[in-house]
Formats: C-alpha cells, sequence, structure tokens
C-alpha cells in the first residue's frame, strides 16, 4: 500500500503515463488507481477510434505536437504488439462554395504541423475514393487510421503491470491528505506522506500523484486543494450507425469542414475495426457526467454546470447552434439531413441509433472552450507533490503516448524522481 507515484484514472492518457514512468524509473514503485470496475471504460473507451493526422490544431499549440507525434508513436506501438488497425485515409469535404476558402486554410495549417501525405483534391478523385460522396473540394490525408482505443488502453495496462506496476481498480479517490507525522515541523517526515482514500475508506500512501481523470479532473483538483479551474462541462455526442447492408456506402473517414468557432468536429462518417459505420456525433449539454443515455440526471452534477457563470456565457453567445444540436438530438430526420450533404443516397430507414460518448470540456470563468492540453499542480504540502492533466480532450487518445512522454518529463522536472 505504498507507492513512489500514484495515477489516478485508468483511461488510455492515464495508463499510457503510468507505463512511461515505471519504464523510465524501473526501481520506484508505481500504482494506478480507477474508480471503475474495468479500464477505459469512459472516453477512452466510447470514441470514434480515429487515428487523427494532426490537422486541425493550432500550429504551435501542444495538440498540434502531441498528435503528430502520437500518431507515428500508436501506429508504432501496434505494429509492435501485434493491435490490428487499418490506416483508411479521411476526406475532409467542402459542400459549399464558401467553405472552400476554409478548406484551403485548413491544408495549409496542416502543412504547418507537417502532417503527411495531404493534398487538395477535386470532385472527380472524391468520387475515386469515396464514390458515394459528393463535394465541391477535398482535403486528402491518407495517413489517418482507425483502431480500438480499449484494446490499445488495454495493452498499455499489461505493459504496466509486467514493469511491476499495480493497477486498483473500483477504488474511487474521494480523499487526499498528509499524514499527521509528516508536518512541517518534522525533520524529515515520513517516506510516504500522502494519504489517499476511496469511497470505502479504504487508503494507500504515496509519495507524489499523477490525477488523469477526464469528466472528474476538476473535482479531483479541489479535492486536493488546487485550483477548481478550468472546469469540466460535460458534453454528450450520439451516434448513429449505418445498417450492416449499407456500410459498403463508406470506405474511410469523410469529416465536414469544422465550424471555426467549435472545437467539435461536426457530423462525420467513421468506419469502425468491427466493420460497422457509425455517424455522428452531436454535441448537447450532458446533464450527468457520465450520462451516455438521453434521460440520465445527476443532480450534483446538473447544478455544478448550470450554477457556474462560464456555461451561461457559452450558452448565450452560441444560443441557436445549441439549440438546434438539440433539435437534431431529438429528431434522426434532421441529422440524416445532415449526412445527405455528404452522402445524398443514405436515408433515414438506412440508420439506426448508436452509442454515446461524454466529452470532458473544459470551460474557462469566461464561457472559452478551453482548446488545448492544460497540465497544473499546486503550492503547499499536497499540491506541491500534485501533478494534474487538467484538459486532455480530443486527440488525446491519438497522441496518448506522446502525452505521455511529457508528463513523464514534468513529472520528473517537478518532483525530481
Amino acid at each position: 500500500s505504498t507507492f513512489d507515484v500514484a495515477v489516478v484514472g485508468a483511461g488510455i492518457v492515464g495508463l499510457a503515463s503510468a507505463r512511461e514512468l515505471v519504464r523510465r524509473h524501473p526501481s520506484l514503485a508505481f500504482a494506478v488507481l480507477e474508480k471503475e470496475k474495468e479500464l477505459a471504460h469512459h472516453q477512452s473507451g466510447r470514441n470514434s477510434g480515429v487515428i487523427h493526422s494532426g490537422i486541425y490544431y493550432t500550429p504551435g499549440s501542444l495538440k498540434a505536437k502531441l498528435c503528430v507525434q502520437g500518431a507515428a508513436l500508436c501506429y508504432e506501438y501496434c505494429d509492435q504488439k501485434g493491435i490490428p488497425y487499418k490506416q483508411c485515409g479521411k476526406l475532409i469535404v467542402a459542400v459549399e462554395q464558401d467553405e472552400i476558402p476554409r478548406l484551403k486554410a485548413l491544408y495549409e495549417r496542416g502543412l504547418q504541423n507537417n502532417v503527411r501525405g495531404l493534398k487538395l483534391i477535386g470532385a472527380k478523385e472524391i468520387q475515386a475514393k469515396e464514390p458515394f460522396c459528393r463535394g465541391l473540394m477535398a482535403l486528402d490525408s491518407p495517413y489517418t487510421g482507425i483502431v480500438n482505443y480499449k484494446q490499445v488502453a488495454q495493452s498499455y495496462a499489461e505493459d504496466f503491470q509486467e514493469a511491476g506496476g499495480m493497477i486498483l481498480t473500483d477504488f474511487e479517490v474521494t480523499n487526499m491528505e498528509m499524514a499527521k507525522e509528516s508536518s512541517s515541523e518534522s525533520e524529515d517526515g515520513l517516506k510516504y506522506p500522502v494519504i489517499v482514500r476511496n469511497s470505502k475508506g479504504e487508503e494507500i500512501y504515496c509519495r507524489h500523484i499523477v490525477t488523469c481523470a477526464g469528466l472528474y479532473s476538476d473535482r479531483l483538483s479541489e479535492i486536493s486543494g488546487c485550483s477548481p479551474e478550468p472546469r469540466i462541462v460535460p458534453f454528450r455526442g450520439d451516434y448513429l450507425v449505418l445498417k450492416p447492408e449499407k456500410c459498403y456506402m463508406v470506405k474511410g473517414n469523410i469529416y465536414p469542414v469544422p465550424n471555426p468557432r467549435f472545437p467539435f468536429l461536426g457530423f462525420h462518417f467513421t468506419p469502425r475495426m468491427d466493420g460497422s459505420v457509425w455517424l455522428g456525433p452531436n454535441a448537447v449539454l450532458a446533464f450527468k457526467r457520465e450520462g451516455y443515455k438521453l434521460f440520465d440526471f445527476s443532480t450534483g452534477d446538473f447544478l455544478d454546470a448550470v450554477m457556474y457563470s462560464g456555461l451561461w456565457k457559452l450558452v448565450l453567445r452560441n444560443l441557436s447552434y445549441g439549440l438546434s444540436e438539440m433539435y437534431r438530438a431529438c429528431f434522426l430526420s434532421a441529422q440524416v439531413k445532415q449526412l445527405q450533404k455528404f452522402i445524398p443516397e443514405v436515408t433515414i430507414n438506412d440508420v439506426l441509433r448508436g452509442p454515446s460518448g461524454v466529452r470532458a470540456q473544459a470551460l474557462d470563468s469566461d464561457g472559452n472552450l478551453v482548446d488545448d492540453f492544460v497540465f497544473d499542480g499546486g503550492s503547499g504540502d499536497i499540491g506541491s507533490r500534485i501533478l494534474h492533466v487538467r484538459n486532455a480532450p480530443s486527440p488525446a487518445a491519438t497522441s496518448s503516448l506522446a502525452i505521455a512522454k511529457m508528463i513523464a518529463d514534468e513529472v520528473k522536472r517537478r518532483f525530481e524522481l
């Protein structure tokens, strides 16, 4: 029950970070603490499964750098471990004339981010690659791929355990405090001065903590006495699925030209490793942080969101967009209409309601969506012993091995391991 570093959260970022730490410091003791009974149960196991190439992100941002590095590392890792993936490519398709300048700007951004193989193609080339897709112009990204990220996360966990790390599931962290004997008056204190307790009253002792808690990153930060900002506001994304007999209509990923005001990438067509095709997702406010169904509700999570001034500022600035997303969430025909812009042959009879995921969207008090990765700690006895991964949005799964290297560097610097 004593560890040099405890990593809270067994999603793909937490497991990748724990794996990297134990590989760098094999003589130290590491634990991963996970509140669920299984690993990668939330965002890591409920995403579209795309290995992104790094086109969208602001040049020079952590997102851009880590995505390009992470995609290369992801392919290399899957090859080493025999994890199946498909490099099926992606087309970002302009269907309206006014989207073409944005598409060209996206192409330039991708070049600045050193994304491999990018090229702009016309209507005939779009149809050569995607026979059922219609568009005026597209950005072709041949190195975009798909993989089962839950399988990747499980493999990270196996690597971590084989290197001597311990994973404690069903361990929901509810409290962190300093052991009494390790007060600042004590000359040398305890070797493992931080007590981490779970909801059942069980505890472990450690020297340092790294939190990779996704939807609960702000709450864990508050528990440890660190800043509650940025706050997490949950957005649910509902997918549709193409009926199996219609999956022939989609070969690779087909994406719209994104709206520059939102980090959500809009309704897209995503082939899956099992041969199915996911369509979506939308983006609507979730009334429960892990609420995957339309009517899932948590009073605490709901009040947390609606009492935050940052959310109201976001809502008021984007009221029409939010209402149209809610309308599409309720009416299948409205979602199909979005899809028909790209593949006119898709009808309401070709789709079924599919799975949902919840995105942990970080939001600041001015109502701005925090778009880049955020890492911070705190001050005081406990705060100085913690590194919080506060915001790891998409493409965190693609970038997981690159993020892990950065976290391991930061842990070494902060904690002098």
